[in-house]
């Protein structure tokens, strides 16, 4: 078994000072004191019902961002600490005295042959009795001359090729799979996968020692690529460093549907894999509400390719937010059959409203933007020496709040540089946020309207950079959006608002860069 503690040690993340820790912590407590200095504000500027609605909508979304926030600080505190944690771990765990029968699993549809079986050829090569493992393929694809390819590559090297249709995605072709497992153990690797540490299983599967370990989730990461890619990388590295190993000291790990390892016993006693646009965090709030354990190994075994068009971004976080918002409506209706701690639901509540929160929330506060700018208050009338003269509260307040938008784009740029070395990167974590807002919120509402959940991102599949009749029509939703709060910013502007003009356009803009994207990166 290799030495995850000490390799984990080594890390950028674990090994950050305490002064940089601190920085994000203020940085974190900065952004909840400037939205909560700012409803204070207006409330105390209110001379309507009109205002006090509007100051009391600003609050409650305050709060709400503020209780995130500081959610957020803790994980990101608390995962310094996962390294002892798996260290601790590490002192009951023992060498193999036998090798467990395990069946990797690898469900396609309609992807590029010469991926898969650069896929498949990486599982055969892992270090393992052979004769202990078998993989399996599962294909839904409706692509009858690659199908043939990858079948005939299957004969040829002992993989059992499963071809079939189902219509509950992922999570259906894995439990079609399922039936055909005679394994103690279950490893997922989606299509594009290639193990890169071939002692995967030999690592991993001591864990297990631990009747009451359900699964191991592995880091996931990828490729390099273009710095579009590598960009969109920073999202799952930001959530494997700092949200995963948090959570696991928990015992909600979140299984992230690959490069982990499953017992069986579990899947089948759960009824297989549920059948959920993200089936795996269905699989972990399961798993966690019998009872079973889950850990995480901060190691990277295997690689994927990394996303490339921003087309194929909005279409994941559709995804993701979908199944989020479903999951959140689950949790609702099944918490009470979780007996964990008050940590353990909270972290479910935080995952099932993640990508809502950060879009919603985002244009709820330009919503709310719109009608403060538009209300009988006095903001951004403060003159240099109101300013300078920090005697009158109403005035600390509002330059307090002012912060926040400049403390937003400071908190991802800084943590992009300090863990990743680049400016350039938290920036456009910062604006891909914004693009991709409304693609977000969209999927949200979806769930409600009862929306087919295996459905596809309903926009063009064909990813044409560069085309600007593409970019305009693939990213229309968003451009009315943007049209609205335009015309708003323009209605401030002829009313001589300035700043106020100013604040419009800026969310008109950064909203608008969902078609810059799509014309540059596809």
């Amino acid at each position: 078994m290799s030495k995850v503690g000490p390799e984990y040690r080594k890390s950028i993340f674990f090994g950050a000072g305490f002064s940089r820790r601190l920085v994000i912590l203020l940085i974190f407590a900065a952004l909840s004191i400037a939205g909560i200095s700012f409803s204070i504000y207006l409330m105390l500027i209110a001379n309507s019902a009109y205002m006090y609605i509007i100051a009391v909508l600003f609050l409650l979304l305050s709060i709400v961002t503020g209780s995130f926030n500081t959610y957020a600080a803790f994980l990101y505190y608390k995962s310094y600490f996962y390294v002892d944690y798996l260290k601790e771990l590490s002192k009951y765990i023992k060498p193999m005295s036998r090798y467990p029968k395990v069946a990797f699993i690898v469900p396609i549809k309609n992807e590029d042959p010469k991926v898969v079986k650069r896929t498949l050829s990486a599982i055969l090569s892992v270090d393992y009795p052979r004769e202990r493992m078998n993989v399996i393929l599962s294909d839904t694809s409706d692509d009858g001359k690659d199908s043939d390819l990858i079948r005939r590559f299957c004969a040829g090297s002992g993989i059992v090729y499963l071809h079939g249709t189902t219509k509950k995605g992922k999570a259906g072709s894995l439990n079609m799979a399922l039936k055909h497992v005679n394994a103690e153990f279950v490893a997922v690797l989606d299509y594009d996968e290639k193990i890169v540490r071939r002692s995967f299983l030999k690592d991993l599967l001591p864990y297990f020692q631990d009747k009451s370990v359900a699964y191991i989730q592995t880091e996931k990461s990828y490729f390099s690529g273009s710095f579009f890619s590598q960009t969109v990388d920073l999202f799952d590295k930001f959530f494997f460093n700092f949200i995963e190993p948090a959570r696991a000291i928990n015992n909600t790990a979140i299984y992230a549907g690959s490069c982990g390892i499953i017992r069986k016993s579990v899947l089948d006693e759960i009824g297989g894999f549920p059948e959920y646009v993200i089936e795996d965090t269905f699989f972990s709030f399961e798993a966690c509400g019998r009872g079973y354990k889950s850990i995480y190994v901060p190691i990277v075994y295997a690689k994927g390719i990394q996303i490339k068009s921003f087309s194929a971004l909005a279409k994941q976080q559709w995804r993701y937010n979908f199944g989020d918002t479903e999951f959140m409506r689950y949790y609702l209706a099944e918490k009470k059959n979780i007996k964990e701690s008050v940590l353990s639901h909270i972290d479910y509540v935080m995952h099932g409203m993640g990508l809502s929160y950060i879009s919603v929330m985002l244009i709820s506060f330009t919503v709310l933007s719109v009608l403060i700018v538009f209300s009988a208050a006095s903001i951004t009338h403060v003159s240099l020496f109101q300013a300078i003269n920090l005697g009158d509260i109403a005035t600390d307040l509002e330059l307090i709040g002012s912060s926040a938008l400049f403390v937003s784009i400071f908190a991802p740029v800084i943590m992009t540089k300090m863990y990743f070395g680049s400016f350039k990167k938290g920036l456009m974590l910062f604006a891909l946020n914004y693009a991709l807002a409304v693609t977000r919120t969209m999927a949200a509402i979806s769930v409600f309207l009862r929306r087919d959940p295996f459905k596809v991102w309903n926009r063009q599949k064909i990813q044409r950079r560069g085309s600007l009749v593409y970019s305009l029509l693939t990213t229309r939703v968003e451009l009315i959006f943007v049209g609205i709060v335009l015309f708003f910013g323009y209605l401030a502007f002829i009313a001589s608002n300035l700043l106020g003009a100013f604040w419009l356009v800026w969310y008109g803009v950064m909203y608008g860069l969902a078609t810059v994207f799509v014309y540059k990166y596809g």
